[in-house]
C-alpha cells in the first residue's frame, strides 16, 4: 500500500542541483510515490533521481529530447516514462498526469469527471485548485529558471489536498 503522500514535480529542466534538493524533500516528506510531469530533458539527468526512496512514473513533456535513451537511463533506476498521460491510482484516488502542453488534452482530462487528481506542468506556474470534483495540481518548475522560484507540490490522498513546497 502505497502512503498518503505523492510528490509531483515538472519542468527539472537539466537542473541537477534542484533536482537533488526536490528528492530530498520527497524523501524527507515520506512520500511513496513521485510523478514527473516532464521536461526531464537529458537522460544524463537520471542517476540524481536514484536517491529517490519512492516509486516513481512520469511522462514526457514538449522539452524532452532523446526519449528513448531517456526512458532507457529511467528505467535502470526502475522509474517509468510514459508518452502522453500516465494513469494510475494510489489509496483509491485516480489520477492522471500529463505534461500540459496539449491543451485541449488537459482540459479534457479534467472535465471528464473521471480522476479525482490531475497534474501537469510546462506553465512554470504553481497551481492547486480545484474544478469540479478534480483536485488539480501544477507543481510549477523545480528548475527554477523562469520564475526564479523552485518548487515541488505533495499531495496528501486522505485529505485529497495538495501542498507546494518551495526547494
Amino acid at each position: 500500500m502505497l502512503s498518503v503522500k505523492i510528490g509531483i514535480v515538472s519542468d527539472t529542466h537539466d537542473h541537477l542541483s534542484l533536482i537533488g534538493k526536490a528528492v530530498e524533500a520527497f524523501n524527507a516528506s515520506g512520500v511513496g510515490l513521485v510523478l514527473h510531469a516532464g521536461d526531464f530533458v537529458s537522460p544524463f539527468t537520471a542517476p540524481r533521481f536514484k536517491p529517490l526512496k519512492a516509486r516513481m512514473t512520469g511522462v514526457f513533456g514538449n522539452n524532452d529530447g532523446d526519449r528513448t535513451l531517456l526512458r532507457r537511463r529511467f528505467s535502470e533506476i526502475n522509474v517509468e516514462i510514459k508518452d502522453t498521460i500516465a494513469v494510475l491510482e494510489a489509496e483509491a484516488v485516480r489520477m492522471a498526469a500529463t505534461h500540459g502542453h496539449d491543451e485541449d488534452l488537459l482540459k479534457a482530462l479534467i472535465d471528464s469527471g473521471s480522476f479525482g487528481v490531475v497534474a501537469y506542468g510546462h506553465t512554470h506556474q504553481a497551481v492547486v485548485e480545484r474544478r469540479g470534483k478534480t483536485l488539480v495540481i501544477n507543481p510549477g518548475e523545480a528548475c527554477g529558471y523562469l520564475s526564479g522560484d523552485a518548487t515541488i507540490a505533495i499531495l496528501d490522498t486522505a485529505r485529497l489536498e495538495a501542498e507546494i513546497i518551495r526547494l
